[in-house]
């Protein structure tokens, strides 16, 4: 089946924090803003999603959810489908999202002052979770090599206190587009297991994993990190559906699964009835749809990384999985603010790279996951914007 990536949907003014919150975010009101800063896409989601969601509305009713086996089912069959992990549903539980999801493994295991280790730069809702909880964020800094991030497990153990309790990695990376290797993650877990620390792995990306490049779930890689892992997942990402507010907290260890089931029950955290007919849709019926996206976004992000590459003194991190680009301007000299208001000027809104804390300075994270006119537009914007440097 042909989809139709190209086309612009209408957003302004339908409650899309991409395209409504601009002003908040920024202090600028143009509608001629082109939003490239929020993780989600521009395009209209797969068929079979727009359809269980209309066989309810037409249904009428829109009580309490429950009887979730069958989405479980859905999450089982496709994990192991497209990605080789053998889950059993009943490993599975629902969250409002995965931050939410993090913020229940945080509230299950640690501790109000426990420290939590982070790699930077790394998605911003980490700290922000992190922080509103009480724990403490510490950052083990990513360092460059070959162009890309990797993690400084040595630095990492010289650094630590005891107070760690637990730690986050982000697989595929974002905002780097990162697959880890099975080899760096076992390092990870074997890491984890010598410091007795909780393995927190967020693998939302993991449906964004450009055409040839290969996904591995961090429990394929390290089996016997099984009783310290919880992964963090959704549809919300890889096909859109972030409005579902549908999460996945995967624990396929029994006493950590007891431990997280009590926490949620004394915070009667009940599924969104929406968000789970379209993670069953998403995960059941769209695998093709799945295919197509990305092929789409790997090509959007090649013709990006070319052009704004080749602006004097910007360098775009090369990426293998996720639509969102970590773009290097540090080369310039501008401070952040000159930075992102330029862009702002030229009527491009880019994420801060300050939001993802050490090593975001200097930097700006662009979602390219736009309808191809509407990406081209905006790379002659950004070029334009840097025209007084070539």
């Amino acid at each position: 089946m042909d989809f139709d990536f190209d086309r612009q949907l209408a957003l302004k003014g339908t409650h899309s924090s991409k395209y409504d919150a601009i002003e908040r975010e920024f202090g600028r009101d143009d509608p001629d803003m082109i939003p490239m800063w929020v993780a989600d896409m521009d395009f209209p989601a797969a068929p079979p999603i727009l359809a269980a969601v209309q066989r309810e509305v037409n249904r009428g009713y829109l009580g309490y959810f429950t009887n979730p086996k069958p989405v479980a089912e859905a999450v089982a069959g496709w994990y192991h489908k497209q990605h080789g992990w053998a889950v059993d549903p009943a490993w599975v539980r629902f969250t409002h999202g995965v931050v939410n999801g993090f913020g229940v493994a945080l509230a299950t295991f640690t501790e109000p002052g426990d420290e939590i280790i982070v790699f930077s730069p790394v998605y911003h809702a980490f700290f922000r979770q992190i922080e509103a909880m009480g724990r403490v964020a510490v950052e083990s800094p990513l360092v460059l090599r070959d162009g890309v991030f990797h993690m400084d497990l040595e630095a990492l153990a010289a650094s630590l206190t005891g107070r760690e309790k637990a730690l986050t990695l982000c697989t595929p990376h974002n905002p780097g587009g990162r697959i880890w290797t099975a080899e760096e993650l076992r390092e990870v877990a074997d890491f984890c297991k010598a410091h007795d620390l909780l393995l927190i792995s967020d693998e939302i990306h993991m449906d964004l994993v450009f055409p040839g490049e290969t996904f591995t779930p961090t429990i394929l890689a390290a089996p016997d990190c099984v009783d310290r892992l919880i992964v963090l997942t959704a549809a919300s990402k890889g096909f859109n559906l972030a409005g579902g507010e549908t999460g996945l907290l995967i624990a396929p260890d029994d006493e950590l699964r007891r431990r997280i089931d009590k926490v949620m029950v004394d915070r009667e955290a009940t599924p969104n009835r929406f968000g789970m007919l379209m993670t069953k849709a998403a995960l059941s019926e769209c695998a093709d749809w799945s295919d197509a996206v990305r092929g789409h976004i790997a090509e959007n992000f090649r013709i990006f990384a070319e052009r704004i590459g080749a602006l004097p003194g910007v360098t775009v991190m090369p990426m293998q999985a996720t639509y969102l680009s970590w773009v290097d301007f540090t080369a310039l000299g501008m401070t952040d603010a000159e930075l992102v208001n330029r862009v702002l000027d030229a009527k491009v809104a880019p994420e801060k790279g300050t939001k993802f804390r050490h090593g975001g300075s200097g930097h700006l994270r662009f979602n390219v996951a736009l309808p191809r006119p509407t990406l081209l537009e905006a790379i002659s914007r950004i070029e334009e914007a840097f025209s007084d440097l070539q």
